[in-house]
């Protein structure tokens, strides 16, 4: 077990007991998050948060965050970055599941993942979690590389060829991977391109079935159920 995770685990809160004590059976919900750069799927996840309670999870904040700590590992996700290439599975799945166990919640948004094939399979053989679905935000190529081109976020990666990489990788990789879930009915695909606030109101129409609901065991749980992974 990773000594990082390690710590991680340990630090949450372990399970109360019998009289007021927490469900070892509750289930981690994960939605898998995907579309296009600049599909706007980042507001719609912090909309999702403040109305459905789940932690919103960008694999690429985390690999950002990671590549700017001068880490030798960090080094060579910022070098994968700036070429447009894929980050190795086992290298975001740590990021993830680290991030997982420190939010204390049972819901997850996980934004931007999985990029292909090897990433689905990899998590869920290491996490042993498949996503209740994917939602997928719809966008024309070519409003996305106006929205991109437009958008002033300081980011390294908003140039016009790195733009161009990132949608020759998204298009490669990630739609055969929407072909998967929609084969076993996983797809809940959002038509991006209409104004956010109409975005959000096909948004919740897929996720009206998840209620904000107050779970004071949750660090336990996600402990637990995570830490049996290990």
């Amino acid at each position: 077990m990773d000594t990082t995770l390690e710590s991680s685990a340990a630090v949450l809160d372990t399970p109360k007991d019998a009289d007021g004590s927490c469900p070892t059976d509750k289930k981690i919900t994960v939605v898998f998050v995907l579309g296009g750069p600049g599909s706007g799927k980042g507001t719609q996840c912090a909309n999702i948060v403040e109305h459905f309670g789940f932690t919103h999870l960008s694999t690429g904040d985390l690999l950002r965050a990671e590549s700017k700590s001068g880490s030798p590992n960090g080094i060579m996700i910022r070098d994968m970055m700036n070429e447009g290439k894929i980050v190795p599975s086992e290298v975001t799945i740590k990021l993830l599941r680290k991030a997982m166990l420190e939010s204390g919640n049972d819901k997850f948004l996980i934004d931007g993942f999985p990029r292909n094939e090897e990433n689905r399979a990899a998590f869920e053989n290491i996490m042993k979690i498949e996503p209740e679905f994917v939602l997928y935000f719809d966008c024309p190529v070519e409003e996305l590389e106006r929205r991109l081109l437009n958008r002033n976020q300081g980011r390294d990666d908003d140039n016009i060829g790195t733009i161009q990489k990132r949608f020759k990788v998204f298009i490669e990789s990630t739609l055969p991977i929407l072909e998967y879930y929609n084969s076993k009915g996983k797809l809940r695909k959002i038509d991006a391109g209409k104004p956010v606030d109409e975005v959000f109101e096909d948004v919740k129409a897929v996720l009206s079935p998840f209620a904000v609901e107050a779970n004071t065991c949750r660090k336990s749980n996600v402990s637990m159920v995570l830490g049996l992974e290990y």
